[in-house]
């Protein structure tokens, strides 16, 4: 459940800032970047889900970027140009890219085909590592995704509902990161796919994040682990350890 956390790579300076606005009016991180140096301070830096790469960037050839990241690992790849020719489309496929969209583009299609690719390599994911079972630590406590049990630092078990459940999962993949109340409604499917939650949505999430500090935290009204980034959201502001058990 965690946010997509996607490297928009684009040397024109508005291109740019259309593509990241627009990833994130839709529920994802959306990370800016010009050049390689700057794909490689985002990939060293943290989680990086789906990159977009432009091919033609001013000094630098996104179809070598993406020949290099793909010699180091399999993160998706989505080549964004204005050369639209087969032969140009098969040169993209040929360094390792799992999709080739031409400019201009509608950016529905664009939000589809990232969403398609980000499927299928969670799929792709999922059947490889489905025998695992991840725990969780966190300040103290204990998740376990295979039973959904939640354990205190004294060892005693917490219920907590199917969508306070759900939150924690979000948070537990996305932590020390400061997640809006659109982010984190559209990862809990609070108003449907592809939909931006309303004010009272809003107002649901900060109910819901109230009722989880009250089951996770010593003082609620002066939280250590959820707490509220003024001016976003809400940020997971403690260390999570994963474990495959």
């Amino acid at each position: 459940m965690a946010i997509p956390r996607i490297l928009v790579v684009d040397d024109d300076v508005e291109m740019r800032a259309m593509m990241t606005q627009f990833l994130q009016q839709n529920g994802s991180i959306a990370l800016p970047a010009a050049n390689e140096a700057e794909v490689r301070r985002h990939i060293d830096g943290g989680r990086v889900d789906l990159v977009l790469l432009d091919v033609m960037l001013g000094d630098e050839n996104g179809l070598e970027i993406c020949k290099h990241l793909r010699r180091e690992q399999d993160v998706p790849i989505i080549m964004v140009s204005a050369l639209s020719a087969d032969h140009q489309r098969m040169e993209g496929y040929a360094v390792g890219a799992d999709d080739y969209i031409a400019k201009p583009f509608n950016p529905e299609l664009l939000l589809a085909r990232v969403k398609a690719v980000l499927s299928r390599t969670r799929r792709s994911a999922s059947l490889v590592h489905r025998r695992n079972t991840k725990t969780f630590q966190f300040y103290g406590w204990t998740y376990d995704a295979k039973t959904s049990e939640v354990l205190s630092p004294i060892k005693v078990q917490v219920a907590l509902s199917r969508r306070e459940t759900a939150l924690l999962q979000v948070l537990l993949a996305n932590p020390h990161i400061p997640l809006t109340r659109e982010e984190i409604a559209t990862n809990l499917d609070v108003t449907g796919e592809g939909q931006s939650p309303n004010e009272a949505t809003g107002r649901a999430i900060d109910v819901l994040v109230g009722r989880l500090r009250t089951k996770i935290e010593t003082n609620p009204k002066e939280p250590k682990i959820l707490k509220t980034e003024r001016g976003v959201g809400y940020v997971f502001a403690v260390d999570v350890a994963v474990s495959d058990t």
